[in-house]
């Protein structure tokens, strides 16, 4: 029996180890909420007074993340929080876009969404719609939220879910990040999305 020469055996061997490798599962930190049939799109207007949708942002991975900017905690930590992912990413957080939906129309209008968004991040988009479209976004993004009077009409709280989504870059949810989840595990899990995992 003719054997192969043992040098043809290496590199066979690191090719079949590649392979293994590229089938392993992605593992993520978040929640993988792969193939949900909600929270698929969004037609809302930027800060910037464009409208966008997912597919504007095709071969990004999205985050998306609902809030208003009156909000005492959640919210700019959600936002401060996605700045640290942006740093962690390096070189690939210009293939991340980050999405804030404001649940508070009345009072976060494209002018005061084009000056609080950008605060976090220069690359950061606020999002708006009416009332109208507002509530049915964020049903679809099985977002719950309340408004709950103040001292004055213009003084009142909203009282929202707080989760992160995030799309890959095909425009497909994938994961959704419970609050207080930690920035290093936020890009570890954009870095998968990124490779194609």
């Amino acid at each position: 029996m003719v054997r192969a020469p043992r040098v043809l055996w290496v590199p066979l061997l690191c090719f079949m180890l590649a392979l293994v490798g590229c089938s392993q599962p992605a593992h993520f930190n978040a929640t993988d909420i792969t193939g949900a049939d909600w929270g698929r799109d969004f037609h809302l207007i930027d800060h910037n007074g464009k409208m966008r949708q997912l597919a504007d942002f095709k071969g990004h991975a999205v985050v998306i993340f609902f809030g208003y900017t009156q909000c005492p905690d959640v919210c700019p930590t959600t936002l401060s929080g996605m700045a640290e992912v942006t740093k962690l990413l390096g070189a690939d957080s210009g293939r991340m876009q980050v999405l804030f939906v404001t649940l508070d129309p009345q009072r976060d209008t494209p002018a005061v969404l084009s000056r609080y968004v950008p605060a976090f991040h220069p690359d950061f988009l606020g999002l708006y719609g009416d009332l109208a479209t507002t509530a049915a976004t964020a049903k679809d993004f099985k977002v719950f939220f309340e408004k709950q009077p103040g001292s004055s009409p213009g003084s009142y709280t909203i009282d929202h879910s707080s989760p992160t989504y995030l799309f890959d870059p095909q425009g497909r949810l994938r994961l959704y990040v419970a609050y207080g989840t930690a920035p290093l595990k936020i890009a570890e899990d954009l870095k998968q999305l990124l490779a194609g995992k």
